[in-house]
């Protein structure tokens, strides 16, 4: 849905001064008042209500043409926001980062950072022109070659907010290959696969059929994305499709989570491989202190081999979440 101009010049579509539909007295689209051309019968959704805010407006992504916040009928405009064909939702394409756009690599291999008017976190792009969830796309020239970036969302993902949060190791990069537990409609899952590149594997596990089923329109463009629409508490139900992997990422948001993990730990994960858990502290005991839920599924980790090495709050991105990275069997150090 294209974003609403808040410029003063659109008679009608965008927020005015005056109302929230659209002109002043005398001007020709919104809800008008009694002696505008095109108000009365409008309202904010139907045919009669407003045809754009004056002749383009500024819109969202980028200057939409006829039409600032929305054209013919309501907020969903002929061509409003960024880009957005007849009415959609802004594409994609287009970053507010000035005319110079710098990408540094960050210490986690296959994450970067793009420096410009904003700063943001992005991977690169394995799909060049797909954009998973309407994130913004960067195009940046290097040595004549063009290669594309994702922007990764701290706010969509545990993983982006835990890597802009410091954490020490993820544990992931080229040619890695994870199990990702509570995949969900693949937004993080994506990015981990743009991680670990074509070299790499990501099994992404989701019990749920609805998420599932958009989670198989992403692997569908990433050939390395295996989707597993199963109970990850039961793990034998995928061991034909499974192999050893490096590192488990569990994102299940179940009270037995810790348990989840161990035993597919037990069942995937190499000896001295990781594992990094998103723990959500109402999901587990809504009743008990966050930080006494954390220390309490810690407790819990240690019985079954998991051995945390690192802990991190999610702040401000997400409440009462942390996320734990540990060792699975760590050989015993040789005196």
């Amino acid at each position: 849905m294209g974003k609403p101009s808040f410029e003063r010049g659109g008679g009608g579509g965008g927020f005015q001064r005056s109302s929230f539909g659209g002109g002043d007295r005398n001007s020709r689209g919104g809800g008008g008042d009694r002696n505008s051309r095109g108000g009365g019968r409008g309202g904010f959704g139907s045919r009669g209500g407003g045809r754009g805010g004056g002749r383009g407006g500024s819109s969202f992504g980028g200057g939409g043409s006829r039409g600032g916040g929305g054209g013919r009928g309501g907020f969903r405009g002929r061509g409003g926001g960024g880009g957005g064909g007849r009415g959609g939702r802004p594409s994609g394409g287009g970053f507010r980062g000035g005319k110079t756009v710098i990408i540094e690599p960050h210490r986690h291999g296959g994450v970067f950072i793009a420096r410009g008017k904003e700063d943001a976190l992005v991977t690169k792009n394995m799909v060049v022109g797909d954009s998973v969830y309407g994130e913004k796309r960067i195009s940046v020239e290097a040595d004549g070659e063009k290669i594309e970036y994702r922007v990764w969302n701290p706010f969509r993902s545990k993983l982006a907010a835990a890597i802009l949060g410091g954490i020490d190791m993820i544990h992931m990069g080229p040619g890695s290959k994870v199990l990702y537990l509570g995949a969900a409609s693949g937004t993080t899952v994506s990015h981990v696969s743009d991680i670990v590149g074509p070299e790499g594997l990501v099994y992404a596990v989701e019990f749920s059929h609805r998420s599932g089923r958009d989670l198989l329109n992403v692997a569908k463009k990433r050939t390395n994305i295996i989707p597993i629409i199963e109970d990850a508490r039961h793990p034998l139900k995928y061991r034909m499709l499974v192999g050893m992997v490096d590192v488990i990422f569990a994102d299940v948001a179940q009270p037995d989570q810790g348990r989840i993990v161990a035993i597919n730990a037990h069942q995937y994960l190499k000896n001295n491989g990781h594992f990094v858990i998103s723990i959500k502290a109402n999901c587990i005991d809504s009743t008990a202190e966050p930080e006494a839920v954390f220390a309490n599924e810690i407790k819990k980790m240690r019985a079954d081999k998991l051995k945390p090495l690192e802990q991190l709050t999610l702040e401000p991105y997400e409440r009462d979440h942390a996320v734990v990275v540990g060792v699975y069997r760590q050989p015993a150090k040789k005196e």
